[in-house]
């Protein structure tokens, strides 16, 4: 049960509007949208910032992105978001069933992650993750492979998913119908 539940409809015509502005055409709200239309300000807000973190002006790639973010909210343990994006990109980014099992459950050195740019993106999440720092070794690293603009990038959007996880997680978000959960893409279902 939510503990803040979500606006359901109808919604007044102001809601309605921002809430289609959010989606692509033709599809329902999110739940996570729902929730955040409770405040309209910040619904707005919100989805100036994370209409740029899934756009083409990002500097990362659209595999780069959903890398970052799939690993954010695992490591968040939010389920809700990390759902929502494995069904809606995992396929369009080419993140395999193993990289998503990787990516979930395993580390940057699994066998699966065979480009080292993207091995250090998932470092970066985890330091990020555990330290809400990167260290001089890797931050190196990151700088050999990534420009700047693809750096303040990675950062903002690992912090923006920890803030979308926090909040799905902390409200107790329903998992959208048909999205993944974390037990789907366990080591025990790769056997």
């Amino acid at each position: 049960m939510p503990r803040i539940e979500p606006l359901a409809p109808p919604y007044e015509a102001r809601t309605t509007a921002l809430l289609a502005r959010m989606m692509p055409p033709g599809q329902p709200p999110l739940t996570l949208f729902r929730l955040f239309a409770r405040k309209p300000v910040m619904a707005q807000a919100m989805h100036g910032w994370g209409g740029y973190a899934l756009s083409r002006e990002l500097s990362l790639s659209l595999r780069e992105r959903e890398l970052v973010i799939d690993r954010t909210c695992a490591r968040c343990g939010c389920e809700y978001e990390w759902g929502v994006h494995l069904a809606f990109f995992a396929e369009r980014a080419g993140i395999t069933p193993e990289q998503q099992t990787s990516l979930t459950h395993g580390t940057p050195e699994d066998p699966c992650w065979t480009s080292e740019s993207e091995r250090l993106l998932l470092r970066a999440v985890d330091a990020l993750h555990d330290d809400g720092d990167l260290g001089d070794e890797l931050w190196e690293q990151l700088a050999g492979a990534f420009d700047d603009r693809q750096l303040l990038d990675l950062l903002l959007l690992c912090g923006w998913y920890h803030a979308i996880s926090f909040a799905a997680r902390v409200t107790r978000l329903p998992l959208e119908p048909g999205a993944p959960r974390f037990h789907d893409v366990s080591r025990e279902s790769e056997s």
